[in-house]
């Protein structure tokens, strides 16, 4: 599937051992967020940049997420070109709540995706 030019999958392919990119904003982080995944808010990107460098695995993909899919497949498309094998999550976060996947507030209990 494809986002535009972007490669694009469900959320129904991602494994456990996946590397997560949560380019939402703040206030949508903090009400809840796939556990694990780095987040970085997509207004923050260019200038926090070095921080996927630094956590994302030296080989495979980095899955970008937001709420619908729009921001992260700009995010993925940016990551793309500057040579990282990213992959758009169609439905973002709406989509891995509906599937029942777990959403975390941070803080132990159960977040909710605004």
């Amino acid at each position: 599937m494809h986002f535009g030019s972007v490669p694009t999958v469900g959320v129904d392919v991602l494994t456990p051992e996946d590397f997560l990119l949560d380019v939402r904003e703040d206030d949508e982080w903090a009400a809840g967020h796939a556990e694990g995944a780095l987040h970085i808010p997509m207004s923050e990107f260019v200038a926090r940049y070095g921080e996927l460098t630094e956590a994302a695995p030296d080989s495979g993909k980095v899955y970008v997420m937001c709420r619908v899919g729009g921001r992260s497949a700009q995010v993925a498309q940016y990551l793309i070109r500057q040579g990282i094998d990213a992959v758009n999550v169609a439905g973002g976060m709406q989509a891995w709540e509906a599937a029942g996947r777990p959403v975390s507030d941070g803080k132990g209990g159960v977040g909710t995706v605004i």
